[in-house]
């Protein structure tokens, strides 16, 4: 009874904490070329595109915030959300996807993976699933530009996808790209370090030095930055392979830490210790 009570308790507590995560979000923007604005608010970076085709939306954040966005896509465009393309299934990005297909009509589409894991989600509205998915590539041809969706395998997650405003010059990568920090990288869910590497390394050969890049984290970026992102990611493997080879144990290595120069990368989900972990 006294394990019940305490449960109960903490859970009352939880609430309100969870409720006020949100309370004080706001929606920014930043234009980032005619009509293509970077969004930002609580979860993964969104990218807007709006025209006389309707507005199309590279990812959605979390539920608690839907109305929001939706506010702020209105504000800036005068319509509605037409169509929504998930870049992988995690909640930070695919959270009001049931909010905007109920409420806007809005069409999602995802790599087949994306829905494949939703729909095993007890949790997640069915309402919210991509109603069109895809193996391998997208094309959308909307406002004015070409909009190329191309998965990208064993990454991040196992349905990863980059969107690539073509006339516009805009990338998308989702959470190939979490600019100036260290990354999450689901191994649980198909992602894989040298995966996430080699796509990394796929992505920096299709764009150009003025390429305008959407992170999946992080503020608005450059070729320079993801060139720096993808420096980080092999350096910091090849010191904790070192450590392998060495013998030390996963806590060894993560006494010893890595180089210096990374120390501003670890941050609040993924600090240090995390990232060894990953790459060990």
């Amino acid at each position: 009874m006294r394990k019940l009570l305490i449960s109960g308790l903490l859970a009352a507590f939880a609430l309100p904490a969870v409720a006020d995560r949100f309370q004080d979000v706001t929606i920014e923007h930043n234009e980032v070329a005619d009509n293509i604005y970077m969004l930002t608010g609580a979860g993964g970076n969104m990218l807007m595109s709006s025209g006389d085709d309707g507005v199309f939306l590279v990812d959605d954040q979390y539920t608690q915030v839907a109305e929001k966005i939706a506010a702020k896509i209105k504000e800036l465009s005068g319509e509605e959300v037409r169509y929504i393309l998930n870049t992988h299934f995690h909640g930070d990005h695919v959270g009001s996807n049931m909010w905007f297909a109920n409420n806007q009509n809005s069409t999602i589409y995802a790599h087949d993976h994306v829905r494949e894991r939703l729909g095993q989600d007890s949790d997640f509205n069915a309402a919210g699933l991509p109603a069109i998915t895809f193996d391998s590539t997208l094309t959308f041809h909307l406002n004015n530009d070409t909009i190329r969706v191309f998965y990208l395998p064993a990454g991040h997650t196992d349905g990863d996808s980059a969107v690539w405003f073509e006339d516009a010059n805009v990338l998308h990568p989702g959470d190939l790209f979490f600019n100036e920090r260290f990354p999450f990288i689901d191994l649980k869910s198909g992602g894989d370090v040298d995966g996430y590497i080699d796509n990394v390394e796929e992505l920096l050969s299709r764009i150009n030095d003025e390429t305008v890049i959407i992170p999946g984290h992080g503020p608005l970026a450059s070729k320079e930055n993801y060139r720096g992102f993808l420096t980080m990611l092999k350096e910091t493997k090849a010191e904790v392979d070192t450590m392998k080879q060495q013998g030390m144990t996963l806590d060894e290595a993560k006494t010893k830490g890595l180089s210096d120069k990374w120390d501003d990368w670890s941050w609040s989900f993924i600090n240090e210790e995390r990232w060894i972990t990953t790459l060990y």
